[in-house]
């Protein structure tokens, strides 16, 4: 094995841009993850005739679909269908990430939601608020205390799988990591074994937040 070799700071270099990549892709497919993720959970818990229906049958098939098959079919399937957008590796991936993720964080959000006895919402509504505001006001605030855990844990997974998307080379931390180690073998056990500690350090760090953001909702 040879660490000075694979240290050098070029080999750095490139791997710290990979992590960039990695970091933004999975910071925007979060967010957007979070945001249709949230909108479908509440559509669900408020159980709406036919839409709900609808929304659990796409739920249900993307969640028990691999994600390796949604990221190869927004990257090779729909530029076919002439959406040549997804062409470029880093929107494809933030797309399969944000499909995938948002329907189990919209089943976080579902179950969040339901765990609330029902009494809440029945006391609400009777003080006179309507269900948006009783849900608003009353149901999300408490839902939330037990969504942050699971949450946050279904986000440090999409942190993680960003590294599947290297196999539509994607220029993550992982596919940089395979190119320095492809160089020379002796750099092989070295390079992977920095990008894992820098997937720890980035995770430990963001189980830290959700303890602290649980803590601060108890």
């Amino acid at each position: 094995m040879d660490f000075a070799g694979a240290y050098s700071p070029e080999n750095l270099r490139f791997l710290m841009q990979g992590l960039a990549v990695t970091l933004k892709v999975a910071f925007i497919s979060i967010i957007f993850s979070f945001i249709f993720g949230a909108f479908v959970g509440i559509l669900r818990f408020a159980r709406i005739p036919v839409l709900a229906g609808v929304l659990v049958i796409v739920v249900e098939i993307i969640r028990n679909l691999p994600l390796l098959l949604i990221i190869f079919f927004t990257r090779f399937a729909l530029p076919e269908v002439g959406l040549k957008v997804f062409q470029n590796p880093e929107y494809a991936a933030i797309v399969a990430l944000t499909v995938f993720e948002a329907a189990m964080i919209s089943e976080i959000v579902r179950s969040g939601l339901q765990s609330i006895d029902k009494g809440q919402m029945e006391a609400a509504r009777s003080s006179g608020l309507t269900y948006t505001q009783a849900l608003r006001y009353v149901i999300l605030p408490q839902a939330l205390r037990r969504m942050v855990p699971p949450m946050v844990s279904q986000f440090i997974s999409l942190l993680k799988d960003t590294s599947l998307a290297t196999v539509i080379v994607l220029a993550e931390m992982m596919h940089n990591a395979q190119i320095i180690a492809g160089k020379n073998s002796n750099w092989a056990i070295p390079i992977l074994g920095m990008a894992a500690l820098v997937y720890f350090a980035v995770n430990f760090v963001l189980s830290l937040v959700a303890k602290r953001m649980e803590a601060r909702h108890v």
